[in-house]
């Protein structure tokens, strides 16, 4: 993965996105921020999420970019592919399909009010107090519930 440095300036609520304004007053601290680092990877490099629940996150959104389920241009620019078979025996659309049942199924065991919060940080890439603040919810509650959801995916998906 490519890093994607950027400076930003370090605020009380976090990492400011953007420009500081003209003729501030006081000198601010600044942090770099790696820009393709994933929000589950972040909490995983610092210690805050142990392995399992990383390699539960990590495959949900494995299974979201699978089953093609963001959003995309009415125009597919994919290669045409003669085979229509993989080493698995399942075409390309088969494959997308089984994707989607077992993002679903991953998601239906998270249960409800969790899904949320799954959705945001692992398979859109937002960050938690991003979240939080657009689900409404406290500040740094985000990441013990994101916890208990992945807690219930990496049983779904059966990581020990």
């Amino acid at each position: 993965m490519k890093r994607q440095l950027v400076e930003r300036e370090l605020t009380p609520e976090g990492p400011r996105r953007d420009a500081p304004k003209a003729g501030a007053s006081r000198p601010s601290r600044t942090v770099t921020v790696n820009l393709a680092e994933s929000p589950l990877a972040w909490l995983h490099a610092r210690g805050h999420l142990e392995d399992r629940l990383f390699e539960a996150g990590e495959k949900l959104r494995s299974d979201y970019e699978q089953a093609q389920l963001s959003a995309s241009v009415t125009m597919r620019w994919d290669p045409v592919r003669v085979k229509t078979t993989s080493e698995r025996g399942l075409s390309p659309t088969e494959r997308q399909i089984v994707a989607r049942q077992r993002f679903n199924g991953a998601i239906a065991a998270a249960g409800r009010g969790l899904e949320d919060i799954l959705w945001r940080v692992v398979c859109a890439g937002e960050g938690l107090p991003e979240a939080e603040k657009t689900l409404q919810w406290p500040a740094r509650s985000g990441k013990l519930v994101l916890k208990i959801a992945l807690e219930r995916v990496a049983a779904y998906y059966r990581i020990g």
